[in-house]
């Protein structure tokens, strides 16, 4: 097994009886990311693409704003209790220092933002305002979205326990997914993808999620220049109201040929929607 999954044993149950097997599992590990040798952020994720998701996460809190800011990135002193590199930790080298702000980072689950100050900090510190027009996206080639990502997500095969995050064009043409057990960590991936590749600002794209949209999925959304963020389930309220400030385009609940449209539904073409006057 690959160091992206892990076999552990189980008793299934069931109303024919009980069966020890082992099960295949998502691993989950800590990625500590240093600036300098200093260390800034400790993140659980599924190993893989780190030097895209350290892209993506400094990108999202404002620390980069292109590759060129990065003089390297290399995994660095990390060992288990056999002396061996566990590939944990991650030593970012920039072009010029973070600034101090850099340890204030603009959202995490416990940061303490809230409400309108959390709007007018993302809208305060994006690099990439949103344009107000952007790509004009058919429903039907949005709704195909979420099952090219699900085609895409080769570890959720295996285990039934990651969240996806992936970069499509206006046409429904998928460019990059990532997969890890924490949905801030995909779109870290894929956004650090787009940011290696010289897609930043994003303007052109549509970011689709596999789960909810938080408030933190639509700030990144947001710092990378992002205008359309779609999901599958739903999003939260504050993520609504940081969509609306921004002009990003929120989709939710975007399960087969239906979508709830939050925000922005002036890039959605509705023309193959529109009810005929009666």
């Amino acid at each position: 097994m690959s160091r992206v999954t892990a076999r552990r044993r189980t008793l299934r149950l069931s109303p024919s009886g009980e069966i020890q097997r082992p099960d295949t599992l998502a691993v989950e590990e800590p990625l500590e990311i240093r600036l300098g040798g200093r260390s800034l952020t400790v993140t659980m994720r599924t190993p893989g693409a780190d030097v895209d998701l350290v892209h993506g996460f400094l990108l999202s809190e404002n620390i980069i704003e292109s590759a060129e800011d990065v003089v390297s990135a290399r995994y660095c002193a990390g060992t288990d209790a056999e002396g061996r590199n566990t590939y944990n930790v991650l030593d970012v080298e920039l072009r010029v220092p973070a600034p101090a702000r850099a340890r204030n980072f603009l959202t995490t689950s416990s940061c303490g933002l809230c409400g309108k100050t959390a709007l007018d900090e993302v809208k305060a510190h994006t690099r990439y305002p949103l344009p107000d027009d952007g790509p004009a996206v058919d429903p039907a080639a949005l709704s195909g979205m979420p099952e090219t990502l699900r085609a895409g997500q080769a570890v959720f095969d295996a285990t039934g326990g990651l969240h996806a995050a992936g970069l499509f064009t206006a046409d429904g043409t998928v460019l990059a997914v990532r997969e890890d057990v924490g949905r801030h960590n995909a779109v870290d991936k894929v956004l650090g993808w787009a940011l290696r590749e010289n897609r930043i600002p994003a303007s052109d794209l549509v970011l689709i999620v596999s789960g909810r949209a938080s408030f933190e999925l639509v700030q990144k959304a947001v710092m990378a220049g992002v205008p359309m963020l779609g999901a599958v389930s739903a999003p939260s309220s504050l993520a609504v109201d940081l969509a609306e400030e921004s002009g990003l385009t929120l989709v939710g609940f975007l399960r087969g040929d239906t979508m709830n449209v939050y925000s922005g539904a002036h890039r959605v073409d509705r023309r193959s929607t529109a009810r005929p006057a009666s």
